[in-house]
């Protein structure tokens, strides 16, 4: 599994105008790859990683001062571009395998005790987001 990691002051998900997800407040803003190989024990370790990072102001953790996450599901994080101009997907696992993954990634999460919200699997979304710091990482379990 591979993860964008921003945090940010607010974030937000549209579909079809209507928001589906948003954080107001500083937290996480998650996008979430899987490929084909990807397991549930895969997806739990990522959720302790990103309840326990500590990128937040003052080195806090989202544990430590309760900041909420959004996390949104990006196939094209598995994206390659190495040859030619137009990107393959080949390495993005297919929507049945990724979505209960992605949603293992949120259920593992609350279960720790997190705020999440999210977007919505394979939906045309508009994600906006204010960048704090900035700060971006990129994570892979």
């Amino acid at each position: 599994m591979r993860a964008v990691v921003q945090r940010v002051s607010s974030a937000s998900v549209v579909v079809d105008g209507v928001t589906v997800g948003a954080i107001d407040e500083p937290g996480l803003l998650v996008l979430v790859g899987v490929t084909h190989t990807d397991t549930p024990a895969q997806a739990a370790r990522l959720a302790a990683k990103l309840w326990g990072l500590r990128i937040l102001s003052g080195e806090k953790s989202c544990s430590d001062i309760d900041a909420p996450l959004l996390v949104v599901s990006q196939f094209t994080l598995y994206g390659d571009a190495r040859k030619g101009r137009r990107p393959t997907w080949q390495a993005a696992a297919p929507g049945p395998v990724a979505e209960p993954l992605v949603e293992t990634v949120c259920a593992e999460l609350r279960g720790l005790g997190a705020r999440v919200e999210t977007g919505v699997f394979g939906a045309d979304m508009k994600v906006g987001l204010t960048n704090d710091g900035p700060i971006t990482l990129i994570l892979e379990v």
